[in-house]
């Protein structure tokens, strides 16, 4: 893929974000093309009207976590290169990074440097999608969650009731609850204090 072929799309809810990285991968990198998101509609909606070939992608958006939207971004724009770049720890999302074929995990406090040779792998297509294992820390409550349970968790640390998750995901109460008793048995938490205690002890945004 020529660089002058290369269209890139930043999905962030913070606009200072956006405009920062957007100003940097086009007067620092030479990437004149690049769009903007903040939510994961306006992200399906975008993808719909324009072909982009890359999608630099935050992990919570406005509207939720990208999570949802990943399968079908993967079903509908198969060969769109995506990278990962957000605040969260990156042994949480190791799971979903390997399921939905993510070629790139950026962290936000990154340096200008990491972020030039990061970039410039991952528009340059010298990333590939991540299959292998991420380091994974055993102290780490939520490392062993599965994207489906990050979604959730997302909406539970947010203080919504399962009702209202149920809907939010289209999915029935049932499976809500069943969720998210299996995240309280792998982060060993008692309660949803608890839960939210242990998400700001190791770092985790929602």
């Amino acid at each position: 893929m020529s660089e002058q072929a290369t269209k890139i799309l930043l999905a962030d809810d913070h606009s200072m974000i956006r405009r920062g990285l957007k100003i940097f991968l086009q007067t620092t990198m030479g990437f004149p093309s690049v769009g903007e998101v903040s939510t994961c509609s306006e992200l399906l909606l975008e993808l719909n009207r324009n072909r982009y070939t890359h999608l630099i992608l935050d992990i919570i958006l406005k509207d939720g976590n990208s999570l949802e939207v990943l399968p079908t971004l993967r079903r509908l724009f198969p060969d769109l290169r995506i990278m990962m770049f957000s605040m969260q720890p990156t042994e949480i999302y190791g799971p979903a990074i390997r399921q939905y074929q993510i070629h790139q995990y950026m962290h936000k406090t990154a340096s200008e440097e990491e972020m030039l040779i990061g970039l410039g792998k991952f528009i340059k297509e010298d990333a590939q999608p991540s299959n292998q294992e991420t380091k994974e820390s055993g102290q780490n409550p939520f490392s062993s969650l599965a994207p489906r349970e990050l979604e959730i968790l997302h909406y539970l640390l947010k203080g919504m009731g399962t009702k209202h998750i149920g809907e939010t995901l289209n999915l029935r109460m049932s499976t809500i609850s069943t969720v998210k008793n299996r995240i309280f048995e792998k982060t060993g938490a008692q309660n949803l204090k608890d839960l939210i205690e242990l998400a700001a002890l190791y770092n985790l945004n929602y």
